[in-house]
């Protein structure tokens, strides 16, 4: 005899706005609590009567595999934050839906292959070095982590899409991303927006932050296009492998397409690596046995070379420490979809039309999965432990065919520059908390200054007397 799903329990509110408020002033700590109180299938109401929104939260690892793999047609990203995603970013891969998703993945997958994105290994080290090198030019010994991790990501994105248009890049991203990411997401969460052509100063400052980007990207398309044409010899940038990615079932990327892609690969590609790189350095700032074991690590396997692509498998340290600061900070705390059709979710009745938040950062500290959530742990990941998991009790890249497409070059980003970072230097935390700003990302709300001093490097014949 078939089970009845499950009906899914609501949380308390007020009267006139429900949860809106909470969701506003507290986001994360709303939807932790809705699980500890609720379960892992919970809904939550947003906004007044007649405008409110009602989201069903999945908590579980089990759900979030329904929602984002096994029942993945059951759910499109076509929810209201989304459709304001796609006016700010376009209609790139992170935003576009069916048949076009399709095309651009079948387009886009064969340049971020794992032996693909190993050719950019010595793009991303020299940004590294360059930071290094303003550090010790600086010898001030106190960098802000979360600024210095961003324009890191910054440079390091826009040097390998754009080649030598980088530092012109890097500054109009740096001062037009934040504010399009905080804005909409604000538009994504509440019940009713004016519309953007409103001249409210909100909407005035977020299309002259999407013009400059769109003046960016459009300069430097037809830059490269000019280029092709005259027959000059091309480019190795991604913005050129874009340009020229074709397949035998599909046309190229028209410029409006083009441009929507470079969009999507700035505002995740620059965002969630900092965010990753910024949180793992603070936490082995604040752990300094577990800094020092993955230094000896490094340093075992570099002896004081740059590391290269071929080192990252005898460093498995290095992936530890990451995942697990991406379990604790996971650069998109919601994945969010809408039900096409009624269904049932790790037991629960979810309706047609219903609007369903999976969430990294809740499901990242489930107890059922990780014993004492909030403690630093990087041995969660050792092989072993990682096969008694469930599949998605981590998955801060998303999962299913909308899975991130760039998991291969974020983590040889990080991890080459977690390697270059630890072989040089200590890094001490003086922040014992850090306040999250939370947009389409997460990241640190204010400064999250350590105490950096170098370690001496050393060969690998001391190395190997040492031992």
């Amino acid at each position: 005899m078939e089970t009845k799903p499950t009906e899914v329990p609501a949380v308390d509110g007020l009267p006139l706005l429900a949860s809106l408020l909470d969701l506003r002033r507290d986001p994360l700590g709303t939807y932790e609590r809705a699980r500890r109180e609720h379960g892992d299938v919970v809904r939550i109401a947003s906004g007044p009567p007649g405008l409110r929104t009602t989201i069903h939260f999945v908590f579980s690892a089990a759900g979030a595999q329904q929602v984002l793999a096994g029942q993945s047609a059951n759910f499109r990203k076509d929810d209201r934050f989304s459709q304001e995603m796609r006016q700010t970013f376009g209609n790139g891969l992170l935003s576009s839906l069916d048949d076009d998703h399709i095309r651009q993945r079948r387009l886009l997958s064969p340049l971020f292959t794992k032996k693909r994105v190993a050719d950019y290994a010595a793009a991303v080290c020299d940004e590294v070095d360059a930071l290094c090198a303003e550090w010790e030019a600086d010898r001030d010994g106190r960098p802000d982590l979360n600024e210095d991790m961003s324009r890191l990501t910054v440079r390091m994105i826009t040097r390998i899409l754009f080649g030598s248009d980088a530092e012109q890049a890097a500054k109009v991203v740096r001062r037009c991303m934040p504010a399009l990411s905080t804005y909409t997401l604000r538009r994504g969460l509440m019940p009713l927006n004016l519309p953007r052509s409103f001249p409210t100063p909100a909407n005035r400052r977020a299309r002259a932050a999407q013009k400059e980007l769109h003046a960016l990207c459009d300069r430097l398309i037809e830059q490269r296009r000019r280029s092709a044409t005259s027959g000059d010899e091309a480019g190795t940038d991604l913005l050129t492998l874009l340009i020229n990615a074709h397949s035998d079932e599909d046309t190229p990327l028209t410029d409006e397409e083009l441009r929507d892609q470079v969009l999507v690969f700035l505002l995740a590609g620059a965002d969630t690596t900092a965010t990753s790189l910024t949180f793992t350095m603070y936490m082995l700032a604040q752990h300094q046995n577990i800094q020092d074991s993955v230094r000896d690590e490094v340093r075992s396997v570099l002896a004081g070379r740059r590391p290269t692509p071929a080192d990252l498998d005898a460093l498995p340290s290095v992936e530890r420490v990451l995942k697990e600061a991406m379990r604790l900070y996971p650069a998109a705390p919601v994945l969010i979809r809408r039900a096409v059709r009624s269904t049932v979710v790790d037991g629960y009745a979810i309706p047609a039309g219903a609007y369903v938040y999976v969430s990294p950062w809740v499901t990242h500290r489930h107890p059922s999965y990780w014993p004492d959530p909030e403690r630093f742990a990087p041995e969660r990941f050792r092989p072993e432990e990682e096969s008694r998991r469930p599949r998605y009790a981590w998955f801060p890249l998303g999962g299913g065919p909308r899975s991130c497409i760039g998991n291969h070059f974020a983590m040889l980003q990080m991890k080459l520059a977690v390697a270059t970072l630890l072989q040089r230097y200590r890094f001490t935390g003086t922040v014992p908390h850090v306040p999250l700003e939370v947009g389409v990302t997460i990241r640190a709300a204010r400064a999250v200054d350590c105490t950096l001093s170098p370690v001496g490097r050393v060969s690998a014949d001391t190395l190997s007397r040492s031992r």
